[in-house]
């Protein structure tokens, strides 16, 4: 008659197992958090990057306009091809436009001569994003001791 009733409470599994899944989900966040900050950062740089070659393309584009109507000029007032030639021969056929401090956008033009006005007067034979100097790469192996 005199036995007590043993009540306990069993915490302890439950309680660990409520740490364990607060901490995986606290690690999760953080990597995910992490993993987020680097996409962000990526992106900006890829943004910069298309920006600036889009830009360069645009001063490209000008400086083919320009070349353009430089030539049709030269052809309007010359009267034969020899006298064309001689005209534009001290027109530049390559240009660089800079991109960034290690690459430049390169486009290289070939002259012609046309038979009408309406037809070209020059070809584009490159146009191509050359690299300007040697890129130092980090080779170390980086492991903690």
């Amino acid at each position: 008659m005199n036995q007590k009733a043993k009540f306990s409470m069993n915490i302890g599994l439950p309680s660990i197992l409520l740490i364990f899944v607060v901490l995986c989900l606290v690690s999760f966040g953080i990597l995910s958090l992490v993993s987020a900050n680097s996409d962000r950062k990526l992106s900006q740089k890829v943004l910069a990057r298309s920006a600036n070659y889009y830009e360069s393309c645009n001063q490209a584009e000008d400086m083919l306009a320009e070349t353009n109507s430089t030539l049709l000029a030269a052809y309007l007032s010359s009267n034969d091809e020899a006298a064309y030639w001689n005209a534009i021969q001290n027109i530049p056929a390559s240009y660089s436009f800079p991109i960034s401090d290690l690459q430049n956008l390169q486009v290289t033009l070939t002259f012609l001569y046309p038979k009408t006005k309406e037809e070209a007067f020059f070809q584009i034979d490159s146009w191509k994003v050359v690299t300007t100097s040697d890129l130092e790469y980090d080779e170390q192996l980086h492991v903690i001791p």
